[in-house]
């Protein structure tokens, strides 16, 4: 798909598509991380839009989503009292080192063509002792192989915004190399993700904290 097409599609679907004003599995989430989050926190919420999941974690806490999306920003302002500013995530974020205690990016990693360049700018303006959380979809589960012998395309490949196809090991790995994984919470895949979380998860919450390096 095109440039110009994929554009096309992020203004339809997420901006002025289905999904604004929604999020993917919006209660769970929301319940999750404000219970991870707790209380009394400097948050920063990385492509949180419009403020549809970021408002599970306003209450006590003195909040700011970073998005590219400036309509999106203006109805969280407004409706949700937040702090906002206008973030590109593939560049260096506008904040100062050790700037919060928590960063907040859901359903956001597999959107950005250089992960690592953004990881390392969470790591950077986060405090020590910080906390890095958020969720994200996987590709090459079972059902996804069992797509790929169909001769169709993987789930995650639906979106065409989608840039990053990351198996259970390579977010692992991913998250790694500057956070310590505290917890991984199965979103998608049944029970047998608990067990078997390589084959059957197909969205993960994760729970981090950033490494003394």
């Amino acid at each position: 798909m095109q440039e110009n097409s994929i554009s096309s599609y992020y203004s339809s679907h997420h901006i002025n598509g289905k999904r604004l004003r929604q999020s993917f599995l919006e209660e769970t989430r929301g319940k999750i991380f404000s219970s991870w989050i707790g209380t009394n926190k400097k948050i920063l919420d990385l492509g949180g839009r419009d403020g549809t999941l970021t408002k599970y974690f306003i209450q006590g806490n003195e909040v700011t989503i970073g998005d590219i999306d400036k309509e999106s920003l203006e109805f969280a302002k407004k409706t949700y009292f937040v702090n906002t500013n206008v973030v590109n995530l593939n560049e260096k974020l506008p904040f100062k080192n050790s700037s919060f205690d928590v960063i907040v990016m859901a359903e956001v990693l597999e959107h950005l063509p250089y992960p690592t360049i953004t990881l390392n700018e969470i790591y950077r303006v986060l405090k020590k002792g910080g906390e890095f959380i958020g969720n994200i979809p996987l590709a090459f589960h079972l059902k996804d192989r069992y797509q790929i012998i169909r001769g169709k395309k993987p789930l995650i490949a639906s979106d065409p915004t989608h840039l990053q196809f990351l198996n259970y090991e390579d977010v692992k790995n991913l998250l790694s190399i500057n956070f310590h994984i505290d917890e991984i919470v199965y979103l998608k895949g049944g029970k047998l993700a608990n067990k078997y979380p390589k084959l059957f998860a197909r969205n993960i919450a994760f729970r981090c904290s950033k490494k003394i390096i």
